[in-house]
C-alpha cells in the first residue's frame, strides 16, 4: 500500500504572531504530559482504525513543535513507528523557530529521531522581523540556521515575502542573501491578510498596505528567478528545492496521498 503522511500539531506557542491564523495559543503553563497522553492516545485510535499501514513521513506542526519536551517527541516517534510499518528511509520533520531556547534543543531533538528541521526564520530584515512580530533577529536566525546544518542531515527554513513597503530590489538582495544559506530546500510564502488576525484589524484601519497584484506577481516571478540561480526549483506554490530534496511530507498533500492527523488543528 502507498505509504502514509502523519501529521502531529502541537498547538501551543510563546507569542502569537498578527499575521497568523492558525490554531495556535499562548499559554502561561502547559501540562505537556497531559497533552503528551492526548496524543498518544489519538495515534493508537487512529492505527486502529487504519491497521498497519506503511508510514512514509512524520511532522510535527504547530504551533511550534520545537517547545515539546524531546522526550515527548521521541516517545511519539516510538509510537509511530510500532503502530505503523516506517519505511527504511522514512522523513521525520518537525518545525522550530531560531530564538535561543528553541536552538538549544536541537540537538537533543535530532537524539529523539527528528531527521530534517524547519526553521520559521520569515525575515533576514531586522526591521521586518520586528513587523512580523517575531521573537528573534536576523543574527539569532542565521546562528540557528547554521547550529542546526552541523546536526541535521537536512534543514529547510521559511521567508516571508510581499511585505508593506518591500520592493522588487530589495527582495532579490534578501533572497540571494538567505539562498546563500539555503542546504537543500526553501519555503517562501507571500504574506496574506487573514481574517481575525491582528494584520487584518491593522489592514483595514489602513496601517498596513500590502503590494497590489501586480506588484506581488513580479514579486513571485522573481522568487523562482533567484531560487533557479541556486539550484532551487518550486515543487509546489510556495515551496523550492533541488532535485530530489522535496519534502516527502509535503509532496503527500500535493499528491492527494493519505495521511493522517493527530492534535486539534491536525
Amino acid at each position: 500500500m502507498e505509504p502514509l503522511a502523519l501529521y502531529i500539531h502541537w498547538p501551543f506557542c510563546l507569542h502569537k504572531c498578527p499575521y497568523c491564523d492558525f490554531n495556535s495559543h499562548v499559554r502561561e503553563r502547559i501540562d505537556q504530559r497531559r497533552f503528551a497522553a492526548a496524543l498518544q492516545a489519538e495515534l493508537a485510535w487512529e492505527a486502529a482504525r487504519l491497521g498497519r499501514r506503511p508510514l512514509g513521513s512524520i511532522f510535527f506542526g504547530g504551533g511550534t513543535p520545537s517547545l515539546m519536551l524531546p522526550e515527548t517527541v521521541a516517545a511519539l516517534i516510538a509510537s509511530a513507528r510500532s503502530l505503523f510499518a516506517p519505511v527504511p528511509d522514512i522523513e521525520i520533520t518537525l518545525e522550530a523557530n531560531p530564538t535561543s531556547v528553541e536552538a538549544a534543543r536541537l540537538a537533543a531533538l535530532h537524539d529523539a529521531g527528528v531527521n530534517r528541521i524547519s526553521l520559521g526564520v520569515q525575515s533576514l530584515r531586522d526591521d521586518a522581523l520586528r513587523m512580523l512580530g517575531r521573537q528573534h533577529d536576523s543574527c539569532r536566525a542565521i546562528a540557528a540556521l547554521q547550529t542546526a546544518q552541523k546536526i541535521f542531515p537536512r534543514v529547510s527554513f521559511d521567508l516571508i515575502y510581499a511585505r508593506p513597503e518591500q520592493t522588487l530590489p530589495d527582495w532579490r538582495n534578501e533572497l540571494r542573501e538567505a539562498l546563500a544559506q539555503v542546504s537543500d530546500h526553501l519555503s517562501l510564502y507571500q504574506l496574506t491578510i487573514e481574517p481575525g488576525t491582528v494584520f487584518e484589524a491593522a489592514h483595514r484601519r489602513g496601517e498596513i498596505v500590502l503590494p497590489d497584484d501586480d506588484a506581488a506577481a513580479a514579486l513571485y516571478d522573481a522568487t523562482a528567478e533567484e531560487a533557479a540561480k541556486f539550484g532551487l526549483l518550486a515543487y509546489e506554490v510556495s515551496n523550492y528545492a533541488r532535485p530530489g530534496c522535496e519534502s516527502r511530507h509535503n509532496l503527500a498533500y500535493w499528491r492527494y496521498g493519505d495521511y493522517v492527523g493527530i492534535g486539534p488543528g491536525a
